[in-house]
């Protein structure tokens, strides 16, 4: 694509998201699409593919819209690199406390995926547990009924 815009397969490809989810995504406000093409196919810039790439890394730690928005936001308002001007400091303060409440929640989801995680091993191990006993109990049979 012409000037670093993108079609919805190839933003697909880079993010992992279904093409229906990146369409959701644009309905409901979440990401919009700069630009078409003649055509009428969404085109996407690199901004755009990394707020989708935001959108799929918070999706499995349950965040709602209302969160993916204001996360989004607040991190177009970060600086880049340098500190804000001392009039700012407010502003600053504001941001860190907002981003520190992701990331407090963020941290707190992932310790309860890895919870599920440990839990859904165990059952893993104990249907394996099971199923080696029934395969030992047949090959057993197997092995008296030649005899």
């Amino acid at each position: 694509m012409t000037g670093g815009l993108m079609q919805i397969g190839e933003v697909s490809e880079r993010t992992g998201l279904s093409l229906r989810t990146i369409r959701h995504c644009e309905d409901i406000g979440v990401v919009a699409s700069s630009e078409r093409s003649a055509g009428g196919f969404r085109l996407s810039t690199e901004a755009e593919v990394r707020r989708l790439a935001l959108v799929r890394r918070m999706r499995p730690l349950g965040f709602c819209r209302e969160d993916v928005r204001d996360l989004l936001e607040l991190l177009e308002r970060l600086p880049g690199g340098a500190p804000l001007p001392a009039s700012d400091e407010q502003a600053h303060e504001e941001l860190v406390a907002r981003l520190r409440k992701y990331w407090v929640e963020a941290d707190a989801r992932c310790e309860d995926l890895r919870r599920q995680l440990i839990e859904a091993e165990d059952f893993t191990r104990s249907l394996h547990g099971h199923l080696a006993r029934l395969v030992e109990a047949g090959n057993t049979a197997d092995a008296e009924a030649v005899r």
